[in-house]
């Protein structure tokens, strides 16, 4: 455990908190996207014989190919990011996680309480009001759960950057 702690720069057990998180949420993901491979596109359904050992192999091989990925993109974005500890990189890649799906999540009942659905607007419209409407929920959102995971200080230097690149610089003052 120590070595593991050593690895990560783990200085008190509260900070394993986000490797157990990451990894959890590394076979959650690996798990939905195996299920939706095995029910969309080789159309077994949840009652065939082979159903359960397939979802089981599926998802050890995605969550094994992630796994490798995450920690090989670890070593440049640690340099890039300029972060302090690298257990810090396991709560910034779940902030992003977690501000993702919440944006996608929460755009949706927004953009029908402002008149639009998916069925009876065109998808030539629906789609990109969608994603205007994503874009600054989705910054707002970024700074609050950047914010809960401890890293404020890293999104909120990420977004002056976003913002400075878009063009937003005299909104910015630091």
């Amino acid at each position: 455990m120590q070595k593991f702690k050593d690895r990560w720069e783990i200085q008190a057990n509260w900070q394993l908190l986000f490797p157990i998180l990451g990894l959890i949420g590394l076979l959650f993901s690996s798990f939905l996207l195996g299920k939706r491979l095995i029910l969309g596109i080789l159309k077994f359904t949840e009652t065939h014989n082979f159903y359960f050992p397939l979802l089981s192999i599926i998802t050890v091989l995605i969550f094994t190919a992630l796994l490798f990925f995450t920690l090989k993109i670890f070593i440049p974005l640690e340099k890039k990011w300029n972060v302090t500890y690298r257990w810090e990189l396991i709560a910034i890649f779940i902030a992003f996680a977690v501000t993702g799906s919440t944006a996608a999540r929460i755009s949706d009942p927004i953009i029908q309480l402002i008149g639009f659905d998916r069925e009876s607007t065109s998808g030539w419209i629906y789609w990109p009001l969608r994603i205007f409407l994503i874009f600054p929920v989705y910054q707002i959102i970024l700074l609050i759960v950047g914010w809960l995971f401890g890293q404020f200080k890293f999104f909120w230097w990420f977004e002056k950057k976003m913002l400075r690149r878009m063009g937003f610089t005299r909104f910015l003052k630091d």
